[in-house]
């Protein structure tokens, strides 16, 4: 019986250094995790800022103003926009900046063409 209690008493040992192992491994993992996400979201921050200093260099106060609504009422066509606009002033196919006319015809482009259809009573 003294042989069993030992023997028990071994095995809790060896149960709680390997549960302090496990809890000390997903405490490592979860500082990784933390961290993995704080580089990812101070990358992104870092792009968004870019993306919007160009945005400053190319587009007038009153087109910047324009797209900023935009991107509120409707975020992926403002967003698109976005993309087109960095695009071309990095291609250098932007001569100088953008006036807010010229934003409103670029918008009128990128809509689709809407099918006028008329319904005829006989």
């Amino acid at each position: 019986m003294i042989a069993m209690s030992t023997m028990d008493d071994e095995l809790n040992e060896i149960r709680k250094r390997r549960l302090a192992e496990i809890q000390r491994q997903q405490a490592q993992n979860q500082q990784s995790d933390i961290q993995a996400a704080y580089q990812q979201e101070q990358a992104k921050a870092e792009m968004e800022a870019q993306k919007q200093a160009i945005l400053r260099q190319i587009l007038t106060p009153e087109a910047r103003e324009r797209l900023t609504t935009l991107k509120m009422s409707r975020p992926a066509i403002g967003e698109q926009l976005e993309m087109q606009l960095i695009s071309l002033a990095q291609s250098g196919r932007l001569p100088s900046q953008i006036s807010d006319e010229q934003l409103k015809t670029l918008l009128m482009k990128m809509q689709p063409k809407k099918r006028k259809t008329s319904i005829t009573r006989v």
